[in-house]
């Protein structure tokens, strides 16, 4: 059973999102953030959210500025955007009757749910699937169109089939995110996934995080999965893992 939502995002612009409702007890809630440009209905974030509703766990999906159904326009976005949107998402949440005990984010929304942590008190668990060490790393995506934007201002970036328009801000703010401090002084539970085999986000960066994280942080590695988690069975096995992990941390 899902529930659609909106709420509005940190710069103003509504966010279209999916609440997918726990099954049999509710054990707690928890909000997902997606990966850069993937959008809520994408496989990770969908079937992991699912799963985990099918196991007492609600979660909230959500597409970020100017991405599947929300408002707003991608190009105004940004990483510290992504962080504060999720933030958002918790609020909503939380003025629902729904308290949210539970963070997943994957790949570039695994970053942003790291540092979004630190502005949640009532989080206690976060789950981060095939993240980077540093939001940086998704500059591999533009790479080529790196010089072009800052010397432009901006540049359209085609995703899908779709041209989105990547601005000089979302360089620069990208560059300036430290997520090592966010990591090292998170003093939340930290759930690591990762796929030796990662071909876009490589495994060195788990290695990275777990290394800089406290305890408690908990690695799980993802064998055969790719990046996307496009294989049914790699995002429900995930699911499974992290709601028997996060099991302490729910209410």
């Amino acid at each position: 059973m899902t529930e659609r939502v909106q709420f509005a995002s940190s710069s103003g612009p509504r966010l279209a999102g999916v609440v997918d409702l726990p099954e049999g007890r509710t054990r707690g809630w928890g909000v997902f953030s997606h990966g850069f440009t993937l959008g809520k209905d994408s496989p990770a974030a969908s079937r992991i959210s699912k799963q985990l509703a099918r196991e007492g766990i609600g979660m909230l999906r959500f597409d970020n500025l100017g991405l599947g159904d929300s408002e707003g326009d991608w190009g105004d976005g940004s990483f510290s955007h992504k962080v504060d949107d999720t933030v958002a998402a918790v609020e909503f949440m939380e003025a629902s009757g729904r308290p949210v005990r539970l963070l997943v984010g994957h790949s570039f929304g695994g970053a942003a749910v790291i540092a979004a942590a630190h502005h949640v008190p009532g989080v206690r668990a976060i789950a981060s699937v095939a993240a980077p060490y540093e939001p940086g790393h998704v500059e591999h995506n533009y790479d080529l169109l790196i010089e072009r934007i800052l010397d432009e201002g901006e540049a359209p970036f085609l995703v899908g089939g779709k041209a989105l328009t990547l601005r000089r801000h979302f360089i620069e703010d990208v560059r300036a995110a430290d997520l090592r401090e966010r990591i090292r002084t998170l003093r939340k539970a930290l759930l690591i996934m990762h796929s030796p085999t990662d071909n876009t986000v490589g495994i060195e960066n788990a290695s990275q995080i777990f290394r800089t994280a406290r305890h408690p942080r908990s690695f799980v590695s993802l064998e055969g999965a790719d990046h996307l988690l496009t294989g049914p069975l790699q995002a429900k096995r995930a699911a499974r893992i992290i709601s028997a992990w996060a099991d302490p941390y729910l209410d």
